[in-house]
Parts: C-alpha cells; structure tokens; sequence
C-alpha cells in the first residue's frame, strides 16, 4: 500500500443517514418478513407506552390490569344481561319501540285493528263500511311513519342489538381465565387476578373487538333505555355507570390497545377489527305484521259469520246440522287427496245439502203441492204452470244424475276407478298427476254444475209459488181459478203446505247462494 496515498474519509452524516434510509427501504421491500418483525416492534413499543397496562410484550402476558377493565364492564351489565334474557328474540320490544312516539289517536287507530273491536263493529254496523273504515286506519297508522320517524325507531333497534350482544360477551369465562375461583354475577367476591398467558385470551379479545367499532358515547343510549324499562318496568342497569363506562371504553378503542396486544399475539400486524352491524327494518315488519293479522282477523270473522249463517239456514231447512247424504264425494275421501298437496272434492257441503234437499223435499213434499197445482189446477194462462212444471221436471232430472254421478266416485264406479287409478299411479308417474289434477277438475266443474243449475230451477219454483200464494189470498183467482178446489183436496191445508214450500225453497236457495257467493269471490 503507497503510504501517501489518504485513507478515504467516511461519508458526511447527512449521506450516510440518506443511504441508510435507502437501504432499509430496499431491504425492506424485498423482505416481508423482516418487514413484518419490524413492524411488531414497533407495536410492542406502543403496548409499552399505552397507559394502559394491559399486556406486557416481553414474555405476551396478559396482566390483571386487563381483567380489572373486563370485571369493571361485567359489575355494570350484569344486572341487565339477567334481566334481558332472551329480549333479542321477543317480538314485544320491537313493538315498544315502534309504538313509543304514539298518541291516544295512534293507540286507538291500532286497537281498531284487534280482533275484539273488528267483532263488535261487525256486530253493529255495516260489513261493507267496517271494512272500508279498518282500511282507512291502517292509512292513517301508516302516514305516522314518515322516513325521519323510520329511521329514528331503526337507529335505536339498531343501538338495542349492540347493547344486547355487549352484555351478554362472555366476560365471566374470560374472567375465570385469570381467577379460577372467581364466581359468577357474585360481586361481593374480591378477585385475585393473575398475569396469565395471552394465547388464551386471544380469541376472546377478538370477539370483544368486533364490538367496540360500533359502541359509541353519543349514541341515543337514554332512547334505548327508556324503551327498555319500559318494557321490563324499570332501568336494566344504572345509567350513571354506563356513562361513565362508555367514556374508559371509548377511550381504550380510541388507544387500539387492544388491538395492539391481539397483533403481537397473532404475530400479525395488519390485523385490524371489524364491527358489523345487522341492519333490521322493524318498522316495515310491524306495519306488514299488522296489516296482515287485520286481514286475517277480518276474513276469519266474516267467515265465521257466514259460517253461523250457513248453520242457522240448514237448522232452518232440515231440523238439524248433522245432514249427511253423500256416499262418495266426501270430504273423508279428500283426506287421501291432501296427502297429495291436492284440494281433492271442494263442493263437498253445498252438494250434499242438495242431495238431501232434492230427495228429502222436493221429491216428497214439493211433488205434492205440484201435483195437484199443475194436474188439477185451472190456469186460464198456461204461462205459469208451465215454468213450474218445468222447474219442476228439471230438478228430478238432477236429482237422478246427482245420484248417478255419486255413485260413480266408488271405487267401483267408472269415475272412481280413473280417479283412483290416477292416484295410485300420481307417485311414479308425473302424467298420472297430471291426468288426477284433469280429472279432479272435471269431477268438480260437475258438481258445481248442479249446484247452479238446481239453484235457478227452485228459484223459478219459488217465484211461481209466491205468485200462487198472493193469488190465493184474492177473493177470485187469477192465475188459478179453482183454489176452493185444490184446497179440499188438500184437506184444508193446502195454503199451509205452500207457505212451508215457499220457506223451504227460500231458505235453501239462501244457503246455496252463500256457498256460489264464496267461490265467485
């Protein structure tokens, strides 16, 4: 080495501070994971600095300190994880909520809606108009819930649903973590808590931390309380503390200590927490669920109405309820066609009040006041008769193929064999289903057939026989001019036995009327 020649000096500190810098971000570009270790220093420099001393980096203990900040947060919501448990699930808190802003008006427009006061307005008033007045109030109970309304009712749902998932976080289990004699919702007891390993408290941590984004002090927490003690009739928890709690939890997610201390114990930096919020639209649920126990209370009611009408007619018509005259088209036979998700046999009660009308009393009694009317009454117009022995006439035409057609639903019957046929097919054989469903609808079309068309003929015979008997109350017939006649022959009664015709026919064509107005509808 040439002894003259100088030594090279060392870069001014500015450069060497530069180059280091440049470097470190080269190195540190091409190693992730050095990056990573660099990174999680920094984090446990953070830990270590926080005031508060929850964790300690060196050796990843968790320290008492940390179960004091959980066992202070357990002493102020215990009381009310006890006293709302299972108010996530209950429908009433909703409608608490719903309804806190209503007035006497709002109440009462809701209780117009109740099964009770929808009974006794169509008790006392017209179907039709208590019908178009429910409708209005549920207009009016809607206009209520403008938008603002809405999403004042839903923030606090919303505010409820956190609450109600931060009382009931586990924090006696985490607790037991550092205190293993530590007893639950015991606050008499004076914990003894231990530095403990922090893998175990790593999961509950993260749990906790999905929390804490969605806890905030200036949230409506006094709303959310005062519809709470409403609804369990007094505070769930002390209000003071809970303020004071919101401001230590505030600040400790304002400090991410301790999502610092779950980055060291996952060795992840980038770890960050999530909290996420389950929007629910309680207002639209109460509105829809109103609307629809309404329509529901309404078409029970009227149905039971009608119902009640049905009964009294058939009291009216044969003496009793229990009428039973149809052998095969029968709602015992429908019981194998609902196994099949099938409606099976739907005219099954007015088609049998009409197979017992046709043979009870049309065939008997009718018969005889038609027989003499048209064999020995004199009609100088042949016009009425003539309908009245054609009505006649038509009646006991359907009275056979009613008789014919019910025997044919047998399983003997020609009816019944395709019927049955299909059925027993219908579980391997979509056309066979397809075929059944045909078949169903044809066998129904029918009977609703004679339904109808015996319901015109005997109001033709009612009309006729109401003229007959305004004419036989005039001192001289016009319509027949024999009536002394006729009644002789009646022994004496015959006015009597058209008056019970008139009633019978009117009654019956009454209830068929209900049965035709039910499926026209």
């Amino acid at each position: 080495m040439d002894l003259d020649t100088p030594k090279s000096a060392p870069p001014p500190d500015g450069h060497f501070g530069f180059f280091q810098t440049l470097l470190g971000l080269i190195f540190r570009d091409g190693d992730p994971e050095r990056e990573r270790r660099r990174e999680l220093k920094e984090i446990g420099k953070k830990i270590t600095k926080s005031k508060y001393k929850f964790f300690k980096p060196r050796g990843e203990e968790a320290l008492p300190r940390l179960a004091k900040f959980f066992y202070d947060i357990y002493k102020v919501t215990a009381p009310a994880q006890i006293l709302l448990d299972k108010a996530e699930a209950s429908g009433v808190f909703r409608t608490i909520l719903v309804e806190q802003d209503f007035t006497d008006s709002h109440r009462r427009l809701r209780d117009s809606c109740s099964e009770e006061a929808i009974r006794e307005a169509l008790q006392t008033g017209d179907k039709k108009a208590v019908v178009n007045q429910i409708k209005q109030n549920l207009i009016k109970l809607y206009a209520f819930f403008d938008n603002e309304r809405i999403a004042k009712i839903e923030q606090t749902y919303a505010l409820f649903e956190v609450f109600i998932a931060f009382i009931n976080f586990d924090f006696y289990f985490l607790l037991r973590k550092f205190d293993s004699r530590f007893p639950e919702n015991d606050f008499g007891y004076s914990p003894n808590f231990d530095a403990i390993n922090g893998d175990y408290v790593t999961d509950d941590l993260k749990d906790f931390l999905e929390l804490l984004p969605l806890l905030a002090a200036e949230s409506n927490w006094d709303g959310l309380f005062d519809a709470l003690a409403e609804y369990k009739g007094n505070d769930v928890l002390s209000r003071g503390n809970w303020k004071k709690l919101m401001r230590v939890i505030v600040d400790v997610k304002q400090s991410r200590i301790l999502e610092y201390i779950v980055q060291v114990l996952d060795q992840n930096p980038k770890y960050r927490a999530v909290g996420v919020l389950n929007q629910e639209h309680i207002v639209e649920s109460y509105l829809a669920k109103l609307k629809t126990q309404t329509e529901m209370t309404m078409q029970k009611l009227i149905q039971e109405e009608q119902s009640q009408k049905i009964e009294g007619l058939v009291v009216q018509v044969f003496g009793t309820a229990g009428v039973s005259r149809l052998n095969n088209y029968t709602e015992k036979a429908n019981v194998n066609f609902s196994k099949k998700m099938l409606g099976g046999y739907i005219h099954v009660a007015p088609l049998n009040y009409l197979k017992a009308f046709l043979l009870d009393y049309v065939k008997k009694d009718i018969r005889e006041i038609i027989n003499i009317l048209i064999v020995q009454g004199q009609w100088p117009a042949r016009i009425t008769s003539q309908q009245l022995s054609e009505s006649f006439h038509s009646l006991l035409q359907i009275t056979e193929e009613l008789l014919a057609f019910d025997d044919a639903l047998s399983p003997e019957g020609d009816l019944g064999q395709a019927l049955w046929g299909y059925f027993k097919r219908s579980d391997r054989d979509p056309n066979a289903m397809t075929s059944l469903r045909q078949k169903l609808k044809e066998v129904n079309d029918r009977s609703y057939n004679y339904i109808q068309l015996a319901g015109q003929n005997l109001v033709s015979i009612g009309k006729n026989l109401k003229q007959c008997l305004d004419d036989y109350e005039k001192p001289t017939g016009e319509l027949v001019t024999n009536w002394k006649q006729l009644n002789t022959m009646a022994g004496g009664h015959l006015r009597d036995q058209m008056v019970a015709s008139y009633k019978k026919t009117y009654y019956f064509i009454q209830l068929l009327q209900l049965y035709l107005k039910k499926k026209n509808s």
